[in-house]
């Protein structure tokens, strides 16, 4: 096996230098065939035990931040599942041996017995994570929280009470501080690598099938029923910014709007489904039936049978009978499919942030302009110019989903849980709630064309 660094020996020993490698390759695939890059653990060696958790939700992200214990079942163990949907919860409890005691349909039923565990993963729905985050730290559990903290401004401050209240640990998913790429970037902002940090440019590409995925036909298409798509999608970025600048974030200013995605929009011979007769459905870049039956993709949100002579017939059903097989110009969605913030951070410093769905591709890409030099990257490699000496160098990476961020996320979470020591988090819930009171602030001036001051 590959020689193991920790992120403090990677930060030490990638000095300034051309074409320099920030990270050893280290994968692992999830679930749904995505590499995961590999934390070390160096930082847990001195566990006595593992952490004991119940997750909430075995979906996506709970499989994700989940099948960290299956790699390191020393440093993690999951000991309960609360899911609805009949075969996550069954797949879920058979993958992590969870006793038939410990499996529960909602997560109010979890709070209805005696604490077993030290700790809740929660990856519920968006609008269901203050309900179980405030009865998790009545109950004296340590918290790992799925972005965002709640789609509710009021509800992010009452969590953030109560967690200071309770003195547990509550991690937020922020993922991407714990990327290198960012770690490093961050890094070459401060160390006077381009003087005195000016503006920043940062744009996330959703890519054009992702939003019709997520937020057209997918959980997210409705931001009144889940959470505005600043937050569900890029309070990420929110943070990751005001996480850099380390400067305070003064004002904000957003346009955007639903521009393409909507009925007066479709095309002549389209029917309300895929599935029913469409005439333009083999030209559309949209199509449920492409996307999902023909090319197998974009399936994780599919419960589908492991014999893989079945999937199709599931997959089919999937189309005729939910919103994944709807056109993508007549759903009810009011997500905006683009959408642009304006962000003066203390110091006269500033940032743009666009969010864009029109694109073929995903991963963020970000320009620091410094006094005496500029970065330019996409989250796989990134180049310095410096100003001085008229030379540019280049940085790369192996990446992953998040920049190799989750399971670095959850090592550094169990560190903290271990210690009773929220202050070992690089994402706590203190630091958390800043970034997202820039996204409902951002959405807010959207809504009422007006600059509108954060106040934490």
């Amino acid at each position: 096996m590959p020689k193991s660094f920790s992120r403090r020996d990677i930060l030490k020993t990638i000095g300034i230098s051309a074409s320099a490698a920030l990270l050893p390759s280290f994968s692992f695939a999830d679930e749904n065939g995505n590499e995961i890059i590999l934390p070390d653990n160096n930082r847990l060696k001195h566990l006595d035990k593992p952490l004991t958790a119940i997750t909430l939700g075995a979906g996506n992200r709970g499989n994700v931040y989940g099948n960290y214990a299956l790699k390191f079942p020393d440093k993690l163990d999951i000991v309960g599942v609360a899911e609805p949907i009949a075969i996550r919860n069954e797949r879920y409890a058979t993958k992590h041996k969870i006793e038939d005691k410990n499996r529960f349909k909602t997560w109010e039923d979890v709070f209805k017995v005696p604490k077993f565990a030290d700790a809740i993963i929660i990856t519920t729905p968006d609008n269901l994570h203050y309900g179980p985050c405030m009865a998790a730290l009545k109950m004296g559990y340590h918290i790992l929280l799925e972005k965002p903290i709640s789609p509710s401004e009021q509800e992010c401050r009452n969590i953030l009470s109560m967690a200071k209240q309770s003195g547990k640990v509550v991690g937020v998913c922020h993922v991407l501080r714990y990327a290198p790429y960012f770690i490093k970037l961050k890094e070459l902002m401060h160390n006077g690598a381009i003087g005195e940090v000016v503006s920043i440019q940062h744009m996330e590409p959703i890519m054009n099938v992702h939003m019709s995925h997520s937020y057209v036909r997918g959980n997210w298409h409705n931001s009144k029923e889940t959470t505005p798509i600043i937050l569900a999608k890029s309070c990420h970025d929110l943070d990751i910014l005001r996480w850099m600048v380390e400067k305070k974030c003064e004002h904000i200013q957003a346009f955007g709007d639903l521009k393409w995605f909507k009925q007066t929009n479709a095309p002549q011979g389209s029917t309300d489904r895929c599935t029913n007769g469409c005439a333009i459905e083999a030209t559309c870049p949209y199509s449920a039936l492409k996307i999902y039956y023909r090319n197998r993709t974009w399936l994780h949100h599919f419960d589908l049978p492991e014999d893989k002579e079945k999937q199709g017939e599931a997959i089919m059903n999937y189309l005729k009978n939910t919103n994944y097989g709807k056109c993508v110009y007549r759903m009810d969605n009011d997500q905006p499919d683009h959408y642009v913030t304006n962000i003066q951070f203390a110091d006269s410093v500033t940032a743009s942030f666009s969010m864009e769905a029109f694109t073929p591709v995903e991963g963020r890409r970000t320009r620091v302009m410094g006094s005496m030099g500029y970065i330019e990257g996409d989250m796989t490699s990134f180049t310095m110019t410096d100003f001085r000496t008229g030379k540019a160098e280049t940085w790369k990476e192996t990446t992953d989903t998040h920049g190799g961020g989750d399971w670095h996320l959850v090592e550094n979470w169990i560190e903290a849980v271990s210690k009773n020591d929220a202050s070992l988090l690089t994402s706590t819930i203190d630091q958390s709630i800043e970034s997202h009171i820039m996204g409902f602030m951002a959405e807010k001036s959207r809504l009422e064309n007006k600059v509108q001051p954060v106040i934490v």
